[in-house]
C-alpha cells in the first residue's frame, strides 16, 4: 500500500498530514485519489468509518491554487449539522498551512451569521441541503465560480427527506463542474438522482453495504419487552469494565429520554443525550464532552449513526432494531474504527424478529445469541408503543428464516390502518336508530314554515 509521501502532496498539506500522525491512506482514499485528480465525476461506495472525508479532501487540496474570488470554489453537502462541524474541522486541520477559507452552514442557528460569513468571502462551504438552499435563494451564496461539488452520505441525505432541496441546489448550478459523490448504499432513489443530474460518474467501490464489519464482534440478547432490555443493559454497564465509551441507539427521541432517565438514576452524570429536539449548542456541547471523555456514553437516534467520526468507541448498544436493515450496519460502524476492535450488542424483543432476520440476511451472517443472566429482573410492564405489537407465533412446523419476511410483510399490510383523510373521504357509517319523537317535532316545524 502507498504511503502519503508517495502521493506527491504539496509540502504544506504533507506537513499537516504528518502532524496528524497519518502514514498511509485507507483503501477508499487510495482508490478515489487518482479518479478525483483526473477531473472525472465519481461515485464512491464505501462503508462507514473508511476515511471517506479525507478521500475527497486530499485530492481537492492537492490541486489547490490561489484564485482572486470571494465565491466558493468547493461545496460539500452533508446530511446533519454535526457532520458539518466535523468536516469543517477536518478541512481546518488539513489546511492549517494553506490559505483556504472554509465555513459551515446549517439550520437551527441564526441565518444572518451565515449570510455574513459567506458574504465576507469563502473558498469551501460545508452545509446541510436546507440552509444551503436558503442562502442560494437569497442570492448570498453564488455558484458562479464553483469547480467541485461533493455530496457526502448521499443516501442519507435522500433518506432524511432532502431530495427537494438537493435537486433545487443542483438546478441552480452551471453544468461545468466536477461531481464527487459518496454513499454507503445504492438505493433506487440515489439511482434516480444520478440519472437525472449526473453523467456517467465512475464508480469506486470498496465493499458491499451488507458486508459485516470484520473487526466488530456482534451479540444479541432476547428480551420480552423494552424495560427488560434496560435491566440487561444496566447489568452489563455495571459489571463489564470494558464499557468505557459507548453509544446507545433507539428509534425515536421520546425513547431516548426514557433511557436517559433510567441510566441517569443508575449512573448519575455518566450519560448524555442527542436528538433533534435538543438545541444546536446542547448537541455540540454533549459531543464535545463525550470526545473529551467527560461522558461515558451518549443515548441517541440514527442522527448519530452516519458519518460522525468519534474515536475509540468500545461498544454500540442497539436497544431497538431500526426498521431499515442497512442502518444497523451504520450504527455498529461507530465502533471498530481505525483498525481497532469493537463490540456491538443488540436487544431483541419478539416483535423485532423480522428486523433481526432482515439484518442477518443482509450480512449473510447470524448474530451470536447470549444467555440472559438469571439475576435479571423480567419487567411485566410494557411501554405504550409495545402494547399494540403482535408477538410472532409459529404454529406447527418452524418457519424457515428465508420464508419469514413475506409472511410478516403480508400480515403488516393487511393490518395497516387506513388514513381516512378528513370527513369528506370517510366511509359512511351506519346511521343511528331514528328517534320518532324528534322526527315528529321536525315535521311540525316544517308545516309552520
Amino acid at each position: 500500500m502507498k504511503t502519503f509521501t508517495e502521493l506527491d502532496l504539496p509540502k504544506s498539506l504533507q506537513k499537516a498530514i504528518d502532524e496528524l500522525g497519518f502514514a498511509a491512506p485507507t483503501p477508499i482514499q487510495e482508490k478515489a485519489f487518482p479518479v478525483i485528480l483526473s477531473g472525472r465525476d465519481m461515485m464512491g461506495i464505501a462503508q462507514t468509518g473508511t476515511g471517506k472525508t479525507f478521500a475527497y479532501l486530499l485530492p481537492i487540496l492537492k490541486q489547490w491554487k490561489f484564485q482572486a474570488t470571494d465565491s466558493p470554489r468547493v461545496l460539500i453537502l452533508v446530511p446533519t449539522r454535526e457532520l458539518v462541524v466535523q468536516v469543517v474541522e477536518e478541512v481546518e486541520k488539513l489546511t492549517q498551512y494553506m490559505s483556504v477559507r472554509v465555513t459551515g452552514i446549517f439550520g437551527g442557528t441564526n441565518i444572518n451569521t451565515h449570510r455574513k460569513n459567506v458574504a465576507d468571502g469563502v473558498d469551501i462551504v460545508v452545509g446541510t441541503p436546507g440552509r444551503t438552499m436558503d442562502l442560494a435563494l437569497d442570492g448570498v451564496l453564488r455558484f458562479d465560480t464553483l469547480q467541485k461539488l461533493v455530496i457526502d452520505e448521499f443516501d442519507e441525505i435522500l433518506n432524511l427527506g432532502f431530495r427537494h432541496q438537493l435537486t433545487s441546489i443542483l438546478s441552480m448550478m452551471k453544468t461545468k463542474r466536477q461531481n464527487i459523490l459518496f454513499s454507503a448504499t445504492m438505493t433506487e432513489e440515489v439511482d434516480d438522482v444520478l440519472d437525472e443530474f449526473f453523467e456517467f460518474p465512475e464508480e469506486v467501490s470498496l465493499a458491499p453495504s451488507g458486508t459485516p464489519l470484520e473487526k466488530i464482534s456482534q451479540y444479541l440478547y432476547n428480551a420480552p419487552n423494552f424495560l427488560t432490555k434496560l435491566n440487561i443493559l444496566k447489568n452489563i454497564l455495571e459489571n463489564d469494565t470494558t464499557t468505557e465509551r459507548v453509544l446507545l441507539f433507539v428509534n425515536n427521541k421520546r425513547l431516548v429520554d426514557v433511557v436517559f432517565e433510567v441510566l441517569d438514576e443508575a449512573f448519575p452524570g455518566q450519560f448524555g443525550v442527542i436528538h433533534s429536539n435538543k438545541s444546536q449548542n446542547y448537541r455540540l456541547n454533549t459531543m464535545s464532552a463525550f470526545q473529551n471523555s467527560e461522558l461515558r456514553g451518549i443515548i441517541t437516534t440514527d442522527v448519530m449513526a452516519r458519518g460522525l467520526d468519534i474515536s475509540d468507541i468500545t461498544h454500540v448498544f442497539n436497544i431497538q432494531f431500526s426498521d431499515v436493515p442497512e442502518q444497523y450496519i451504520h450504527r455498529i460502524g461507530r465502533t471498530g474504527r481505525a483498525d481497532k476492535e469493537g463490540i456491538a450488542v443488540s436487544f431483541v424483543a419478539p416483535y423485532e424478529e423480522e428486523q433481526l432476520i432482515a439484518v442477518e440476511l443482509l450480512m449473510n451472517k447470524e448474530i451470536e445469541v447470549l444467555e440472559t443472566p438469571d439475576s435479571i429482573e423480567v419487567a411485566e410492564k410494557k411501554l405504550e408503543f409495545e402494547k399494540d405489537r403482535r408477538k410472532f407465533k409459529t404454529i406447527g412446523k418452524p418457519i424457515k428464516r428465508e420464508e419469514k419476511g413475506e409472511a410478516f410483510h403480508e400480515k403488516k399490510d393487511k393490518n395497516k390502518k387506513v388514513n381516512l383523510g378528513g370527513p369528506g373521504k370517510r366511509t359512511p357509517r351506519k346511521t343511528a336508530p331514528r328517534n320518532r319523537a324528534v322526527d315528529a317535532k321536525r315535521a311540525a316545524k316544517r308545516k309552520k314554515k
